[in-house]
């Protein structure tokens, strides 16, 4: 897992495939950004498993962990709705959810809080706990 985060980052070097003409290029999956205005109909309006990275730029523990929440986005594309939200650009949503301490991800499903955790997750810590929300789901 940790060759694929490595590999996601740009710091090591993929191993080079062979062409396939067939097959269309395809986009990485990214996290989307949400703020206070869509928070409603895109998180809880979604049917899917959706994880809420509550992160600000100043916050040196959120840039460590931006890119495990990218990875999630790619490794989960198509099954998880991944999202952030940047706290001092949208204060409602946060204070809603009393988010006292950032990084904070807030999993939902079917628009209510299943499971949450503040501080740095590792890409295994939130891989575990996707996971366990998709099989209870």
């Amino acid at each position: 897992m940790f060759d694929r985060l490595l590999q996601w980052t740009g710091l090591k070097a993929k191993k080079t495939p062979r062409p396939v003409t067939s097959q269309p290029a395809t986009v990485k999956a990214r996290p989307i950004h949400v703020t206070d205005d869509d928070f409603a109909s895109v998180i809880l309006g979604s049917e899917q498993l959706t994880v809420v990275d509550f992160w600000a730029d100043w916050c040196g523990p959120c840039h460590q962990m931006s890119p495990h929440i990218g990875f999630l986005a790619e490794e989960y594309a198509g099954r998880v709705v991944v999202a952030k939200l940047d706290v001092d650009e949208n204060p409602t949503t946060p204070a809603r959810y009393h988010i006292l301490g950032i990084p904070t991800v807030i999993f939902f499903q079917n628009g209510e809080a299943v499971d949450r955790h503040t501080g740095v997750l590792t890409i295994d810590g939130l891989s575990e706990r996707v996971e366990k929300l998709l099989r209870i789901a």
